[in-house]
């Protein structure tokens, strides 16, 4: 298993953890620990996409073409 794959049911398993706060199916103590957990996890995950990585570091796509 690769890191996509363990990343791919942590999204997963981040998405069910949310509804199950959003049901308040959790006591209140840890629904308020998974929710920011959950915020957390997701900050992470749109902070490693190529677009805000782009937006962050200003790099373009053609950056690495230019290199070689």
């Amino acid at each position: 298993m690769d890191t996509h794959d363990v990343k791919n049911v942590a999204d997963g398993a981040a998405v069910a953890i949310g509804v199950s706060n959003f049901m308040q199916w959790f006591p209140p103590v840890v629904g308020l620990v998974t929710g920011l957990l959950t915020v957390v996890w997701f900050v992470i995950r749109i902070y490693e996409t190529d677009t805000v990585q782009k937006l962050v570091h200003g790099k373009k796509d053609d950056d690495a073409s230019n290199k070689s």
